[in-house]
């Protein structure tokens, strides 16, 4: 499975004053590092860090991250898409290539 998320605090956090400029920076650095560390295939672009792997791994991975910007603010925005198709691997990088080969055949 593919599973793309973007999670982001909001509100003010326990014990903490809330920044000024309103950037999750900080929260989503803790998210992606937990990504990392889970050692799954996994990409984080501007919106969106994208896992690959099994149903109950990369839920937990995904449950991990949540938990870990829940610190940042008393309130968490989670959003989630996924690609399930058993069977299949490599295709967080399988399904661009195809992609850019048929662009490339289009000239």
């Amino acid at each position: 499975m593919l599973l793309a998320f973007s999670v982001a605090p909001s509100g003010t956090p326990s014990g903490g004053s809330r920044p000024t400029d309103a950037s999750v920076h900080d929260a989503v650095a803790a998210a992606v590092k937990i990504v990392r560390e889970s050692g799954l295939p996994n990409q984080t672009d501007s919106m969106f860090t994208t896992i690959e792997g099994e149903w109950d791994e990369v839920f937990d991975v995904v449950k991990r991250a949540t938990e870990a910007v829940g610190q940042f603010g008393s309130r968490v925005s989670l959003v989630i898409k996924a690609d399930i198709r058993p069977g299949y691997t490599g295709e967080l990088t399988a399904k661009v290539d195809r992609l850019e080969s048929v662009l490339e055949e289009q000239g």
